[in-house]
């Protein structure tokens, strides 16, 4: 059965057009407090929002909606995805809800959420949501009604959250790291967490007016942050998107580092301290690695030269999940930053990837280049092809045509990969090569049919 409103990360669309609307948000609220009520008599749910200015419009349409199906809630404020998903396992709550559009500008806003366990929930549940939308509301009287309160200090927690994953005999004393939060949830978190383990932090895309994040800053527009470790000679650069799930690195050289070698390093330490004494669930990190349709060529044959299987899932860090548990693996991640490690955190987290990124530099003494020296990342070329209302492009036989062409012609050295776009009305376009000007040229040709 096909989801009508959810997408590959829960809803998201532009505020004030449907479904980011505050009647549907409230409505959706109700129909997922009767969807908990099902297993749970008195549920409790939190909520925490990025810094988008619709936060607050949303935020009192779930709260309304929770309460008028008996669920009370707790509101977090401004707080990172990750940082959700920890305190509802920490605070034992039923469900976690996060309003973001994660790297999306300021005008859109959604709303994901997690389970008790602090994990991303599962396509049949969000399909009992949907049937629920569908069913008229019932009410609850006022001796039902659900309460609200505030958990003040919820940053606070995350913060010694993530600095728990950092090893205990190691510090950051004398490292100079610039610090890039997008101006989103992790604006009063990120800095903090990394001085208060000793770095020399400078920080940008700290400054949230509602209507700024994401905007030429964050891990979706890394050029900010190579111009500030450049101009401050930091040692690290370290980008966040809106909700601080996904993550870029920029070394001292100025050189941006991706999601896709940011596993592969993860892959590596793990791989050191397992076949060095290291604790059983570093070694059995390495049994297999969890990526995505769209990750590079090049990881894949170097975590293979290591021994290491990489298996694909759909794109999404949930289905990067999903087979990561069905496995019994702990590391996987996308090449857009969202990382996961599974004996860290229960879904990706921006700030937790980058500081086992630090470990392994400061336990190996080397720099990132030097770590990811076997590796040379094959060029992609993506091409956002924006859909028209209406348009079958599977049934495009042009589209067909081309792709069986570009395909014979890359051979062994070279994939195409064409698949919709879970958030936008976008086909995305993407083929890898080992030379950079053939995989252009036939993304170009590929995209072409598709405007035609």
């Amino acid at each position: 059965m096909k989801r009508k409103y959810f997408g590959t990360d829960g809803i998201r669309g532009t505020v004030g057009q449907a479904p980011i609307t505050p009647d549907f948000v409230l409505r959706l609220a109700h129909a997922v407090g009767h969807v908990l009520k099902k297993s749970e008599a008195r549920p409790t749910v939190l909520i925490g929002k990025d810094t988008r200015i619709s936060g607050y419009m949303l935020e009192s349409a779930l709260e309304s909606g929770f309460n008028s199906a008996g669920v009370d809630v707790v509101l977090l404020g401004p707080l990172p995805t990750p940082g959700v998903a920890y305190l509802t396992r920490a605070q034992r709550a039923s469900l976690g809800v996060v309003i973001s559009a994660s790297h999306n500008p300021f005008a859109d806003n959604g709303i994901k959420f997690f389970s008790a366990s602090g994990s991303k929930l599962s396509d049949a549940w969000e399909l009992d949501v949907e049937t629920a939308l569908d069913e008229a509301p019932v009410w609850a009287d006022s001796a039902s009604l659900g309460k609200t309160r505030r958990l003040s200090d919820a940053a606070g927690r995350y913060i010694e959250f993530c600095k728990s994953t950092f090893a205990n005999d190691l510090t950051l004393k004398g490292v100079k790291i610039v610090v890039d939060a997008a101006h989103g949830a992790a604006y009063h978190v990120a800095p903090m967490v990394f001085h208060e383990l000793g770095a020399e932090v400078t920080s940008i895309g700290c400054a949230p007016d509602g209507l700024n994040i994401n905007h030429e800053v964050g891990a979706t527009h890394p050029q900010a942050l190579v111009k500030a470790v450049q101009a401050s000679g930091a040692h690290y650069g370290i980008a966040l998107d809106g909700d601080a799930d996904r993550l870029q690195l920029v070394d001292a050289e100025g050189r941006l580092f991706n999601g896709d070698e940011i596993l592969y390093l993860m892959v590596k330490e793990r791989q050191l301290r397992g076949g060095n004494g290291g604790n059983k669930r570093a070694s059995e990190a390495v049994a297999g690695v969890v990526g995505t349709l769209m990750t590079n060529m090049a990881v894949e044959l170097a975590l293979k030269a290591k021994g290491v299987q990489l298996v694909r899932a759909k794109v999404g860090d949930r289905y990067v999940l999903e087979e990561l548990e069905k496995r019994g693996w702990l590391l996987g991640g996308e090449g857009s930053g969202h990382l996961l490690a599974l004996d860290k955190h229960t879904t990706g987290d921006g700030l937790i990837s980058a500081l086992q990124v630090l470990q392994a530099c400061l336990r190996s003494g080397q720099t990132l280049a030097q770590l990811l020296a076997d590796v040379t990342l094959f060029p992609q070329v993506l091409i956002n092809v924006r859909l028209q209302p209406a348009q079958d492009w599977q049934a495009n036989p042009r589209l067909l045509a081309a792709t069986q062409a570009v395909e014979a012609e890359l051979g062994a050295n070279g994939r195409v990969l064409i698949r919709a776009s879970g958030t936008e009305p976008l086909v995305r376009v993407m083929v890898e090569a080992r030379d950079a000007n053939q995989a252009q040229s036939c993304a170009q040709r590929i995209a072409s049919t598709l405007t035609a």
